[in-house]
Protein backbone atom coordinates (compact mmCIF):
# COMPACT_ATOMS: atom_id res chain seq x y z
CA UNK A 1 0.00 0.00 0.00
CA UNK A 2 0.93 3.34 -0.65
CA UNK A 3 2.42 5.69 2.05
CA UNK A 4 -0.08 8.16 0.56
CA UNK A 5 -3.25 5.68 0.89
CA UNK A 6 -3.24 4.83 4.52
CA UNK A 7 -6.41 3.73 5.92
CA UNK A 8 -8.83 4.81 9.03
CA UNK A 9 -10.91 2.39 11.12
CA UNK A 10 -13.29 4.86 11.65
CA UNK A 11 -16.72 3.77 10.10
CA UNK A 12 -20.70 6.04 10.32
CA UNK A 13 -22.17 3.19 12.34
CA UNK A 14 -19.53 2.45 14.97
CA UNK A 15 -18.27 6.11 15.31
CA UNK A 16 -20.62 9.09 14.28
CA UNK A 17 -23.36 9.98 16.27
CA UNK A 18 -26.89 10.70 14.38
CA UNK A 19 -28.11 14.18 14.50
CA UNK A 20 -31.09 16.26 14.10
CA UNK A 21 -34.82 15.18 14.41
CA UNK A 22 -38.12 16.04 12.27
CA UNK A 23 -38.32 19.33 13.42
CA UNK A 24 -34.49 19.86 12.37
CA UNK A 25 -35.46 18.76 8.67
CA UNK A 26 -36.14 22.89 7.90
CA UNK A 27 -33.52 24.51 9.38
CA UNK A 28 -31.34 21.79 7.59
CA UNK A 29 -32.29 22.27 4.01
CA UNK A 30 -32.21 26.34 4.73
CA UNK A 31 -28.14 25.61 5.78
CA UNK A 32 -28.22 23.91 2.49
CA UNK A 33 -29.52 26.45 0.67
CA UNK A 34 -27.07 28.95 1.61
CA UNK A 35 -24.23 26.22 1.42
CA UNK A 36 -25.21 25.60 -2.60
CA UNK A 37 -26.01 29.54 -3.44
CA UNK A 38 -21.98 30.40 -1.55
CA UNK A 39 -20.67 27.18 -3.83
CA UNK A 40 -22.30 28.74 -6.96
CA UNK A 41 -21.19 32.59 -6.23
CA UNK A 42 -17.61 31.09 -6.20
CA UNK A 43 -18.35 29.59 -9.45
CA UNK A 44 -19.32 32.33 -11.29
CA UNK A 45 -16.24 34.43 -9.30
CA UNK A 46 -13.76 32.23 -11.11
CA UNK A 47 -11.68 34.57 -13.06
CA UNK A 48 -11.28 33.07 -16.61
CA UNK A 49 -7.30 31.48 -16.82
CA UNK A 50 -6.74 32.78 -13.51
CA UNK A 51 -6.61 31.86 -9.54
CA UNK A 52 -8.50 32.90 -6.83
CA UNK A 53 -6.97 35.25 -4.58
CA UNK A 54 -6.12 33.78 -1.40
CA UNK A 55 -7.51 36.27 0.72
CA UNK A 56 -10.88 35.89 -1.09
CA UNK A 57 -10.73 31.81 -0.74
CA UNK A 58 -10.26 32.05 2.56
CA UNK A 59 -13.53 34.18 3.77
CA UNK A 60 -15.40 32.27 1.12
CA UNK A 61 -14.58 28.83 3.11
CA UNK A 62 -15.50 30.78 6.34
CA UNK A 63 -19.05 31.93 5.15
CA UNK A 64 -19.38 27.76 3.67
CA UNK A 65 -18.95 27.09 7.28
CA UNK A 66 -20.76 28.70 8.94
CA UNK A 67 -23.91 28.77 6.41
CA UNK A 68 -23.34 25.23 7.16
CA UNK A 69 -24.37 26.22 10.58
CA UNK A 70 -21.06 25.45 12.10
CA UNK A 71 -19.53 28.63 14.70
CA UNK A 72 -15.99 28.69 14.37
CA UNK A 73 -13.48 29.04 17.94
CA UNK A 74 -10.08 30.47 16.87
CA UNK A 75 -7.11 30.11 19.45
CA UNK A 76 -3.33 29.92 20.03
CA UNK A 77 -0.83 31.32 18.02
CA UNK A 78 -0.60 33.21 14.78
CA UNK A 79 0.64 31.82 11.20
CA UNK A 80 3.83 33.63 10.25
CA UNK A 81 4.30 35.00 6.88
CA UNK A 82 6.58 33.13 4.73
CA UNK A 83 7.15 29.36 3.31
CA UNK A 84 5.08 27.00 6.26
CA UNK A 85 3.58 23.88 6.62
CA UNK A 86 0.46 23.30 8.24
CA UNK A 87 -0.30 20.24 9.50
CA UNK A 88 -3.56 18.97 10.82
CA UNK A 89 -5.62 16.23 12.50
CA UNK A 90 -7.86 14.92 10.11
CA UNK A 91 -11.60 14.57 10.63
CA UNK A 92 -14.36 15.94 8.06
CA UNK A 93 -14.59 17.97 4.66
CA UNK A 94 -15.12 20.80 7.37
CA UNK A 95 -11.27 20.90 7.93
CA UNK A 96 -10.79 22.60 4.19
CA UNK A 97 -12.03 25.46 5.00
CA UNK A 98 -11.42 25.86 8.39
CA UNK A 99 -7.50 26.01 8.10
CA UNK A 100 -8.29 28.57 5.40
CA UNK A 101 -9.32 30.71 8.77
CA UNK A 102 -5.77 30.32 9.83
CA UNK A 103 -3.70 31.49 6.76
CA UNK A 104 -4.43 31.56 2.92
CA UNK A 105 -2.60 28.26 2.46
CA UNK A 106 -1.88 25.97 -0.63
CA UNK A 107 -4.07 22.49 -0.02
CA UNK A 108 -2.25 18.94 -0.72
CA UNK A 109 -5.41 16.94 -2.58
CA UNK A 110 -5.50 13.03 -4.28
CA UNK A 111 -5.66 13.88 -8.31
CA UNK A 112 -9.36 12.31 -8.16
CA UNK A 113 -10.32 15.53 -6.85
CA UNK A 114 -9.59 16.86 -10.06
CA UNK A 115 -12.57 15.03 -12.26
CA UNK A 116 -15.05 16.04 -9.65
CA UNK A 117 -17.83 18.26 -11.05
CA UNK A 118 -17.90 21.70 -9.80
CA UNK A 119 -15.38 21.13 -6.89
CA UNK A 120 -12.40 20.09 -8.83
CA UNK A 121 -12.52 23.24 -11.02
CA UNK A 122 -12.79 25.25 -8.27
CA UNK A 123 -9.74 23.05 -6.34
CA UNK A 124 -7.58 23.78 -9.56
CA UNK A 125 -8.37 27.68 -9.55
CA UNK A 126 -7.65 27.87 -5.36
CA UNK A 127 -4.44 26.14 -6.44
CA UNK A 128 -4.79 23.01 -4.94
CA UNK A 129 -1.33 20.57 -5.42
CA UNK A 130 -2.99 17.35 -6.78
CA UNK A 131 -0.68 13.79 -5.86
CA UNK A 132 -1.05 10.50 -7.29
CA UNK A 133 -1.57 8.61 -3.64
CA UNK A 134 -1.66 5.36 -5.65
CA UNK A 135 2.12 5.70 -7.87
CA UNK A 136 5.34 5.48 -4.78
CA UNK A 137 7.18 6.42 -7.91
CA UNK A 138 5.86 9.68 -7.84
CA UNK A 139 6.45 10.30 -4.62
CA UNK A 140 9.85 11.92 -4.68
CA UNK A 141 8.38 14.60 -7.80
CA UNK A 142 5.27 15.28 -5.08
CA UNK A 143 7.84 16.36 -2.47
CA UNK A 144 9.80 18.04 -4.84
CA UNK A 145 6.85 20.03 -5.86
CA UNK A 146 5.67 20.78 -2.46
CA UNK A 147 9.36 21.70 -1.33
CA UNK A 148 9.31 24.70 -4.65
CA UNK A 149 5.97 25.85 -3.32
CA UNK A 150 7.11 26.13 0.56
CA UNK A 151 10.47 27.97 -1.06
CA UNK A 152 8.38 30.37 -3.02
CA UNK A 153 7.19 31.87 0.31
CA UNK A 154 3.78 30.10 0.23
CA UNK A 155 2.10 28.20 2.91
CA UNK A 156 0.99 24.57 1.93
CA UNK A 157 -1.63 22.35 4.22
CA UNK A 158 -1.67 18.96 4.61
CA UNK A 159 -3.20 16.34 6.72
CA UNK A 160 -0.47 13.44 7.51
CA UNK A 161 -2.68 11.05 8.73
CA UNK A 162 -3.70 10.58 5.30
CA UNK A 163 -7.36 9.42 5.65
CA UNK A 164 -10.04 11.16 8.30
CA UNK A 165 -10.61 9.32 11.80
CA UNK A 166 -13.80 10.16 13.43
CA UNK A 167 -11.97 12.91 16.16
CA UNK A 168 -12.32 10.17 19.20
CA UNK A 169 -9.60 8.22 17.68
CA UNK A 170 -6.72 9.17 16.14
CA UNK A 171 -3.84 8.28 13.37
CA UNK A 172 -0.31 8.86 13.14
CA UNK A 173 1.28 11.03 11.01
CA UNK A 174 3.27 9.53 7.59
CA UNK A 175 6.70 11.18 7.39
CA UNK A 176 6.90 12.05 3.35
CA UNK A 177 5.46 15.66 3.67
CA UNK A 178 7.90 16.30 6.03
CA UNK A 179 10.61 16.02 4.03
CA UNK A 180 9.53 18.94 1.74
CA UNK A 181 9.49 21.34 5.05
CA UNK A 182 13.15 20.09 5.73
CA UNK A 183 14.15 20.39 1.90
CA UNK A 184 12.77 23.22 2.18
CA UNK A 185 14.06 25.36 5.47
CA UNK A 186 10.50 26.50 6.39
CA UNK A 187 9.13 26.19 9.79
CA UNK A 188 5.71 23.50 10.79
CA UNK A 189 2.71 24.32 12.45
CA UNK A 190 0.86 21.63 13.87
CA UNK A 191 -3.01 22.86 13.88
CA UNK A 192 -5.37 20.75 16.47
CA UNK A 193 -9.17 20.05 14.93
CA UNK A 194 -12.10 19.39 17.34
CA UNK A 195 -15.99 19.67 17.04
CA UNK A 196 -17.85 19.95 20.07
CA UNK A 197 -21.40 21.26 20.62
CA UNK A 198 -22.23 24.73 22.32
CA UNK A 199 -22.13 22.46 25.67
CA UNK A 200 -19.08 21.40 25.55
CA UNK A 201 -19.34 17.66 24.64
CA UNK A 202 -16.96 16.23 22.04
CA UNK A 203 -19.04 15.54 18.53
CA UNK A 204 -18.27 13.15 15.82
CA UNK A 205 -21.57 14.51 13.86
CA UNK A 206 -18.60 15.91 11.38
CA UNK A 207 -16.64 13.30 10.62
CA UNK A 208 -16.39 12.28 7.22
CA UNK A 209 -15.61 8.40 7.68
CA UNK A 210 -15.42 4.82 6.36
CA UNK A 211 -18.74 4.30 3.45
CA UNK A 212 -20.18 7.96 4.73
CA UNK A 213 -20.91 9.85 1.31
CA UNK A 214 -20.44 13.58 1.34
CA UNK A 215 -24.49 14.42 0.99
CA UNK A 216 -25.46 12.07 3.61
CA UNK A 217 -22.25 14.26 6.08
CA UNK A 218 -23.56 17.43 4.65
CA UNK A 219 -26.81 16.56 6.05
CA UNK A 220 -25.35 15.28 9.54
CA UNK A 221 -24.01 18.59 9.71
CA UNK A 222 -26.56 20.37 8.81
CA UNK A 223 -29.17 19.30 10.88
CA UNK A 224 -27.38 19.91 13.94
CA UNK A 225 -27.87 22.18 16.82
CA UNK A 226 -25.11 23.98 18.41
CA UNK A 227 -22.05 22.56 16.54
CA UNK A 228 -18.75 24.27 17.25
CA UNK A 229 -15.77 24.04 15.49
CA UNK A 230 -12.10 24.18 17.33
CA UNK A 231 -9.11 25.46 15.51
CA UNK A 232 -6.62 25.81 18.00
CA UNK A 233 -2.89 26.93 16.35
CA UNK A 234 0.13 25.46 18.05
CA UNK A 235 3.56 26.90 18.41
CA UNK A 236 5.57 27.12 15.65
CA UNK A 237 8.42 24.47 15.27
CA UNK A 238 11.14 26.19 13.46
CA UNK A 239 13.48 25.02 11.14
CA UNK A 240 16.55 23.23 11.95
CA UNK A 241 15.35 22.03 15.33
CA UNK A 242 14.94 18.08 13.89
CA UNK A 243 17.34 16.40 12.27
CA UNK A 244 14.91 14.02 9.97
CA UNK A 245 11.70 13.75 8.91
CA UNK A 246 10.60 11.12 11.26
CA UNK A 247 11.22 13.15 14.53
CA UNK A 248 9.95 15.82 13.46
CA UNK A 249 6.60 13.73 12.23
CA UNK A 250 6.89 12.47 15.94
CA UNK A 251 7.31 16.53 17.45
CA UNK A 252 4.23 17.64 15.12
CA UNK A 253 1.85 14.80 16.25
CA UNK A 254 1.35 15.33 19.66
CA UNK A 255 0.87 19.07 19.01
CA UNK A 256 -2.04 18.36 16.98
CA UNK A 257 -3.30 15.58 18.73
CA UNK A 258 -3.64 16.42 21.89
CA UNK A 259 -3.83 13.82 25.20
CA UNK A 260 -3.59 10.32 23.57
CA UNK A 261 -7.06 8.40 23.06
CA UNK A 262 -7.92 4.32 22.55
CA UNK A 263 -9.99 3.44 19.44
CA UNK A 264 -10.82 -0.22 20.84
CA UNK A 265 -13.90 1.01 22.39
CA UNK A 266 -15.55 2.83 19.53
CA UNK A 267 -15.29 0.37 16.97
CA UNK A 268 -16.36 -3.32 15.66
CA UNK A 269 -13.79 -5.82 15.59
CA UNK A 270 -12.90 -6.14 11.34
CA UNK A 271 -15.18 -3.04 10.73
CA UNK A 272 -14.29 -2.33 7.16
CA UNK A 273 -11.56 0.38 6.30
CA UNK A 274 -12.42 3.09 4.38
CA UNK A 275 -10.90 6.26 3.07
CA UNK A 276 -13.05 8.98 2.96
CA UNK A 277 -10.58 12.30 2.67
CA UNK A 278 -10.71 14.24 0.07
CA UNK A 279 -7.20 15.39 0.94
CA UNK A 280 -3.96 13.42 1.28
CA UNK A 281 -0.70 13.35 2.57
Amino acid sequence: MSVWLPSAPCTPGACVEPTGSVTAAPRAVLRLTGVTLLVLTGIVLIPIGGRIPAGLVGRWCRAIVRAAGVRIRLTGAAAPTGGLLLVANHVSWLDIPLLAAVRPARMLAKTEIRQWPVAGALAARAGVLFIERDRLRALPDTVARIAHTLRQGAAVVAFPEGSTWCGRAQGHFHRAVFQAALDAGVPVQPVRLRYRLAGGAASTAPAFVGEDTLLASLWRVASARGLVAEVEVRPVIPPGTHPDRRSLARAAEPAAHGPARTHAALVTPGAALGDRSPSAA
